[in-house]
């Protein structure tokens, strides 16, 4: 039989569209090749329980000599009813609360079939078949939906005999997104993120860093101004974020040699020193999470690289040591805080982007590089396989069900495409990943900027239940919009 459980792309994969409340997978059939949304196939979708007809009629679409006609031209999958009687769109925040609905819904506006089969269940003016046509699931596009008394077979052969629709508005809307170019994403996303730094913080600090990347040198000049002539303290109550924030300060110095610029980068990493000049255990604020990789690496190897000051690098691995006895496991994976071992996507995302940044700045010659190196190409190693069919990294890196992270994708991404490019880790390996990533990144940026499934910001988490639940974001977010521009400029640079 030609079917997996979840997606395939390129080959057979596993998985699941979600998590009941209570963090059990919710599984899901798809044809072989249906994550495909240019075929010239009719993208067909059943929704019912999995042990009884509806799994019959997935088999019998999919193995049966009677249904070799229809399978030239539909692709046939299947999830069950994860949440029977709920109400769509559904209300709260995804995914603590209704979790099912919240899951069914995003997955479904995200796969985008040109029609919905819904077998069984009492019609109601908010249920899923009223829904799907009228509002635009996962921001997408609207999506065609039948009612069926039954999804056995026999229905299903009824159905495919009598369809006469073209593409849903949804597999229209994907099929836009997927046909741009990095560039074409990158002026997208520029158009909506990157235009401010009230604060001196990472997430604007990177928006603009993407918007230089674009030639916008003279407007993030002026953004920033007001650090570097007195009107505003980049570091007025710091936090860690702060530190990462100082990056773009030390981009503009590489672009422009300003001195002021310098400095500003500069004020940032000696928060690693006392007053004496003596290096500190680690850079302060970290909160013990994985996080501060990035949070403090990059800042002190850009700046040993502005400065030519040794210190900077060896506070920089100084750091990365001290970080990662807290928060890397065995297994090349990093728990997001020692209060629990979990490993949240971001969190993995972090540490990847970080090494990825500092090595970028660590000279070749110095004593801590091939610790830094080794450390980065086991976590890639590490992280390769749990990206899933669609290209995504979840939101709990080793989770199956948890739901698929933007920004952990973007970031991880990124980290491959920079070591590839450096010659850090090797093509044959990393390159398709870097594919399929993208794949699935561009799928979820809107033209607008609008995003799908961005978690919110996230501190120490007590349990596996309360990485599931982090709100995950759907619409404009500029954390979200900030990672996505960094990787499709970076993929830029990679002339894709």
């Amino acid at each position: 039989m030609r079917f997996v459980a979840l997606f395939l792309f390129a080959g057979a994969a596993s998985g699941a569209i979600g998590v009941t409340r209570d963090g059990k997978p919710i599984p899901a059939l798809i044809g072989d090749g249906d994550l495909d949304y240019n075929t010239r196939k009719t993208r067909v979708l059943v929704i019912g329980g999995l042990d009884g007809p509806v799994r019959q009629a997935f088999e019998w679409f999919h193995s049966s000599k009677a249904a070799a006609a229809y399978r030239k031209r539909f692709t046939v999958s299947a999830i069950p009813d994860a949440a029977p009687g709920a109400s769509y769109p559904p209300k709260g925040e995804a995914y603590g609360s209704d979790p099912e609905a919240h899951y069914m819904w995003r997955w479904i506006g995200t796969h985008a079939p040109d029609v919905v089969l819904i077998a069984g269940g009492n019609a109601k003016p908010d249920d899923l078949a009223s829904q799907l046509p009228r509002t635009a699931a996962a921001g997408t596009g609207t999506i065609p939906a039948v009612r069926l008394r039954a999804a056995n077979a026999a229905f299903l052969r009824k159905f495919l005999s009598e369809w006469k629709g073209g593409l849903s508005p949804a597999r229209v809307e994907m099929q836009r997104r997927l046909s741009r170019t990095p560039s074409e994403v990158a002026r997208q996303l520029s158009a909506k993120y990157g235009h401010d730094l009230n604060e001196a913080v990472y997430i604007p600090g990177v928006a603009l860093i993407g918007r230089l990347r674009l030639g916008a040198l003279a407007d993030v000049e002026s953004i920033v101004a007001p650090y570097l002539d007195g009107r505003k303290n980049s570091l007025e109550k710091a936090t860690s974020s702060h530190l990462s924030g100082h990056l773009v300060f030390g981009e503009l110095a590489k672009l422009t040699g300003n001195p002021h610029h310098i400095s500003r980068a500069r004020a940032a990493a000696d928060l690693g020193f006392d007053a004496q000049g003596r290096p500190k255990e680690s850079m302060p604020m970290h909160n013990e999470m994985s996080d501060s990789l990035f949070m403090g690496c990059p800042i002190l190897a850009q700046v040993g690289a502005l400065t030519k000051d040794t210190k900077y690098f060896d506070m920089c691995v100084r750091h990365m040591r001290f970080m990662q006895k807290l928060t890397l496991r065995k297994d090349g994976i990093y728990r997001h805080s020692p209060l629990d071992d979990t490993a949240w996507g971001r969190g993995n995302g972090f540490p990847a982007l970080g090494l990825a940044l500092s090595l970028a700045d660590l000279p070749r010659d110095h004593p801590g590089r091939a610790e830094m190196l080794a450390s980065f190409q086991a976590h890639m190693a590490a992280l390769l396989p749990h990206q899933d069919a669609t290209g995504m990294w979840r939101q709990v890196i080793d989770f199956d069900g948890s739901y698929r992270e933007l920004t952990a994708t973007c970031m991880i991404a990124f980290a491959m495409s920079r070591g590839i490019k450096s010659g850090w880790i090797e093509r044959e390996k990393y390159a398709a990943a870097i594919e399929k990533a993208w794949y699935g990144i561009r799928a979820r940026v809107a033209a607008d900027g609008g995003l799908i499934d961005v978690c919110t910001g996230t501190g120490k988490q007590a349990n596996l239940k309360a990485y599931f639940d982090r709100t995950a974001i759907l619409g404009p977010d500029p954390r979200g919009g900030a990672m996505a521009l960094l990787i499709a400029t970076e993929l830029m640079d990679s002339g894709r």
